[in-house]
């Protein structure tokens, strides 16, 4: 389990280099990644949604996320699911999103 820890922590830093083009935040501080399994060790399913259904850039931030994720060296397979429910809200962003982004916490 603790394998799956770091492996998870090695995840999220690649996602946070992975920005939304619309707005100046990772999607990972966004709170667009809703969950990450590990079947096998080797294996990563991310489920993830986008600010708005109609993205026209979705396919890109998903071929993105595939493309930054299956570069981490202990991983064979990538998943990436791409769902909107629940719908993305701005209250699903974290504290540093909030403020760079200027909201009231």
């Amino acid at each position: 389990m603790e394998e799956n820890t770091v492996m998870k922590e090695l995840v999220i830093e690649k996602l946070s280099m992975i920005y939304d083009p619309e707005i100046p935040v990772n999607i990972w501080e966004l709170g667009l990644v809703y969950g990450i399994e590990f079947p096998r060790p080797s294996e990563v399913i991310i489920h993830m949604t986008l600010t708005a259904p109609g993205c026209p850039v979705a396919d890109n931030i998903v071929q993105d996320v595939h493309d930054i994720v299956i570069s981490l060296d202990d991983i064979d397979e990538v998943t990436v699911n791409l769902v909107f429910d629940p719908p993305w809200g701005p209250e699903r962003m974290s504290e540093v999103a909030r403020l760079e982004l200027g909201f009231d916490i």
